[in-house]
């Protein structure tokens, strides 16, 4: 599964190893496990609490560093000038790493003026820690805000994509942008395994139906997609759709699954989605 996406610089992998609600242990023998199957990318967050055991399971798997794409996300407290540079030195000393690929700003932070965060951003980027920048859970218009007040490049918007949810407004802004849209809880926190048509069209192919989405999105330009597993066989199972091949009618029908209404992460301090 060797498939990327260009997104405004930046060469990413497709299929990337999320790592939310993963802890300790979990956390580095599923980096671990992930990179020696064959992931190339994998996706964490200051919030996750889990930066160091992402650090000690790369360091498990043997993969050299530059082989691999990571990225981590600042969280919403650490948005003002100094505070997040502050907190990048913090997850790269914790990642054992000096350098991330991909910094991402978690969720939008309306208190704090987007152009003194993207300027932060802006000064680790040009110092070399990391190597691009994007936004996470941003809609168009805080996409276009972001944009219009960075000097780089933004190369991903990461937010909640699977069947059963709409994203077209926003993977359609970051494609114009030359942006990469990276799908989190891509198999749906499970609800797939329940779903009469996907779980047809994974016997039909004798796959499971996390495979089936997981190709789903992957077949979509510009989207990327970080499946998370605390379990060995469902890491190199979802890795193992490169030969899965779908048709026409059934990526239709999984289109026809999705809905403006179908989020299932909405904290309290989440945007006006779009719709």
């Amino acid at each position: 599964m060797t498939e990327r996406t260009q997104a405004n610089g930046a060469d990413i992998p497709k299929l990337g190893f999320g790592t939310w609600q993963l802890e300790d242990e979990d956390a580095a023998r599923g980096v671990a496990t992930a990179l020696k199957t064959g992931y190339r990318h994998i996706d964490t967050a200051q919030i996750y609490g889990n930066e160091a055991a992402v650090g000690d399971g790369w360091k498990q798997s043997g993969v050299k560093r530059e082989d691999f794409f990571l990225t981590t996300k600042v969280w919403r407290d650490k948005f003002r000038d100094g505070d997040l540079q502050a907190s990048v030195k913090e997850s790269l000393d914790k990642l054992k790493t000096d350098y991330v690929d991909l910094l991402l700003l978690h969720w939008p932070v309306p208190e704090v003026p987007i152009a003194e965060t993207m300027k932060a951003m802006n000064e680790v980027k040009e110092a070399g820690q990391v190597r691009h920048i994007g936004v996470s859970n941003f809609t168009v218009d805080l996409l276009d805000e972001a944009r219009a007040h960075s000097g780089a490049p933004l190369v991903a918007n990461q937010v909640e994509y699977h069947p059963y949810l709409d994203q077209n407004a926003v993977l359609t802004a970051c494609r114009a942008a030359g942006m990469a849209m990276t799908a989190y809880s891509p198999i749906a926190q499970g609800k797939v395994f329940d779903d009469e048509v996907i779980t047809e069209i994974a016997k039909a192919h004798n796959v499971s139906p996390a495979q089936i989405v997981l190709r789903w999105l992957i077949d979509q330009d510009s989207v990327i997609a970080i499946p998370r597993s605390s379990s060995d066989k469902h890491i190199k199972s979802n890795f193992e759709i490169a030969d899965l091949k779908l048709s026409q009618e059934e990526t239709g029908r999984i289109n026809s699954l999705r809905s403006p209404d179908g989020r299932l992460i909405d904290p309290d301090w989440v945007p006006d989605w779009d719709k």
